[in-house]
């Protein structure tokens, strides 16, 4: 073993760069599909800094070629101990098509911002490259592609149930969610020829499921699954039960005659752990390869961030991040962020505006449970839905103390808040004035100090019914937080903004919902700009629903528009002062005997004009 880095301070990418460094061997290869940026927003960046830190010299072959002579996974040979895939810091699915499924044009994570430079299904293709070439060679796969589809699963893009990646590409291993501990640990079962099976995170293959699991609970087959639905949602509603444990289980699932084996999460890292990463050597730069290239929109974006914590406690339906980070909160402490700011402001062009600092969310840094044996033995996917955990410490005051100490820093001019801000926590009254007084605090502080002309949140629908199958909290909710955003730009002189993000076809939304969406939106003075079709995204619980028509938690149908005519007819909603979609919209509401909407959205003037639009299949229940 042996580590070391080229005259730049990055890891090698080709056979010039390793053998410049003395290198006669190789410990572990990764391929990503995004371009390689040393900075700790970029999840193959980390994993490659672990595992330097651990002693494995470590080479990065990024956005490799898969359609010509398959140099580039050719070109450093073979590793001693591993390769290792990722599609990047995106499902490559999600990257590549709209909700619509149509092809994208740009992608963010490749420089000038170029479509193409991976193929569908990246983690796939690259293993199955990688096996055909070095059959004997160790493989292990991670990121959020192989992490999301770690179980029997299904893909929107393809409109099947698909098995385990790790058994479609090929893969000898999977570690999911954020693998710094686990993937050290495998490194060293591998090296050292012994048994990997107990190492949290991993996911194997075995002929058997009959030793060496004391918490051990198998799910429905994949075949089961296949025939069945229900059984696909049973199966969702234990794995994701399961996976937001903080002790959880093992899951087993047959395919065919063998088993994929799930072990549980490890626990979350605790703040030295955490802060130990962050110490690690990165240059903060896209690799020098990219120095006479076009800039990589994704870089350009974090550059000047600095990530607070990670977890989520928010349990949303249609998010991936607490089924991939955990729902509990691990955060750096003060010291090390104020290290990483440092370290910023040190850089040549570093422009004195910090443009966020925050995780998955602005404002759960800190944030635990007071009572930690409550939290071990908790089963709820989300610590503040359908109500705020009592036993949850939802106090802001680090965050506020955090943001002055930045705020602070001589080179620092302003201090922006980017990540999203969940308001209903800092709203959410707990009864204790302490609390309750830093958490006003920390809103208006947000809004006076911290708002670059926008504040972006997501109330995500304006119908209780739809957001209680989302998740999420009631849109009074947000109408109480525009009206203490109103209420302090009008005492600052202040011309900010409230940008709401919305989501239509969802499951159990239907035209009325999005027509009263509209009409809410409305009457607040909105013409909404932030919104998407909703896109099934492997293991989420709104994926499930649209794809079984159940709920699997209470088993009751859920209506969910599937068809493009019917996503589209939602989506028109969003933009109902535009003279286009208003015979449509009227039309519509008519033909659903829903008059009543029509003339609140439009006045008295609600009779179409022209040609009336061909009546649409029912899409509201």
């Amino acid at each position: 073993m042996g580590n070391g880095s080229n005259n730049r301070g990055f890891l090698p990418t080709s056979k010039k760069e390793a053998e410049s460094l003395g290198w006669d061997y190789i410990d572990v290869i990764l391929f990503t599909g995004d371009a390689y940026v040393d900075h700790p927003s970029f999840g193959a960046a980390v994993i490659a800094r672990v595992l330097e830190s651990a002693g494995y010299r470590v080479a990065v072959v990024p956005q490799p070629n898969w359609q010509d002579d398959l140099r580039d996974f050719r070109k450093l040979g073979e590793p001693r101990l591993f390769f290792g895939v990722t599609s990047g810091n995106m499902d490559s699915m999600v990257n590549h098509y709209t909700a619509n499924k149509r092809l994208r044009s740009d992608d963010a994570y490749t420089p000038g911002d170029k479509a193409g430079a991976r193929p569908d299904y990246a983690v796939t293709v690259y293993s199955q490259i990688l096996k055909k070439l070095y059959p004997t060679t160790n493989l292990v796969i991670g990121g959020i592609e192989a992490s999301m589809r770690r179980f029997a699963h299904y893909d929107y893009w393809s409109n099947k149930l698909l098995p385990s990646v790790l058994i479609g590409s090929g893969a000898d291993f999977l570690i999911y969610g954020m693998a710094e501990q686990s993937i050290v640990q495998l490194a060293r079962h591998i090296e050292n020829k012994t048994d990997y099976t107990a190492v949290p995170q991993l996911v194997y293959r075995s002929k058997s499921i009959t030793a060496g699991h004391e918490n051990l609970l198998t799910i429905n087959s994949y075949e089961e699954c296949l025939s069945d639905k229900k059984k696909y949602a049973a199966n969702f509603a234990l794995v994701e039960t399961e996976s937001n444990r903080m002790q959880g289980a093992a899951i087993a699932q047959r395919h065919g005659d063998g088993f994929i084996v799930a072990n549980p999460m490890q626990q979350p890292p605790g703040t030295e752990a955490l802060d130990a990463i962050y110490k690690l050597p990165f240059t903060r730069r896209p690799h020098p390869r990219y120095d006479n290239k076009p800039a990589i929109p994704a870089y350009a974006m974090i550059r000047d961030s600095v990530n607070i914590h990670r977890g989520c406690f928010g349990g949303c339906s249609f998010c991936t991040i607490s089924a991939h980070q955990g729902k509990f909160i691990s955060s750096r402490s003060e010291a090390s962020v104020l290290a990483e700011v440092d370290a910023l402001a040190a850089l040549p062009d570093f422009s004195g505006h910090i443009n966020d600092l925050g995780g998955p969310s602005a404002n759960m840094y800190r944030m635990q449970g007071r009572d930690s044996a409550m939290c071990v033995q908790c089963r709820r996917p989300s610590c503040i839905f359908p109500a705020v955990c009592r036993n949850l410490d939802t106090s802001h005051q680090a965050l506020n103390t955090l943001y002055d100490a930045v705020a602070r820093h001589p080179k620092v001019k302003k201090l922006s808040i980017g990540s999203g801000v969940r308001y209903d926590i800092a709203l959410h009254p707990t009864g204790e004035a302490k609390t309750d007084t830093a958490n006003r605090e920390y809103l208006n502080r947000l809004i006076r100090k911290h708002v670059s002309g926008r504040l972006k949140v997501a109330p995500e629908h304006t119908s209780d019914k739809v957001l209680k199958l989302m998740r999420k909290p009631s849109y009074q909710c947000f109408t109480e937080l525009k009206t203490l955003f109103d209420s302090i730009n009008r005492q600052e002189t202040k011309k900010l903004q409230l940008i709401p993000y919305f989501i239509s076809s969802h499951p159990g939304c239907g035209i009325a919902d999005m027509a009263l969406l509209a009409i809410t939106t409305k009457e607040q003075g909105y013409r909404l700009e932030q919104v998407q079709d909703f896109t099934p995204t492997p293991m989420t619980l709104s994926t499930v629903m649209y794809y079984t028509g159940i709920n699997p938690y209470s088993g009751e149908k859920v209506f969910t528009p599937r068809s493009v005519d019917d996503k589209k007819a939602q989506q028109k909603y969003f933009f109902w002062y535009k003279p286009e979609n208003r015979n449509a919209i009227v039309n519509e509401l008519n033909s659903f005997k829903l008059q009543h909407l029509a003339k609140r959205l439009y006045g008295s003037e609600n009779k179409p004009s022209g040609l009336r639009q061909r009546k649409t299949r029912r899409t509201d229940n």
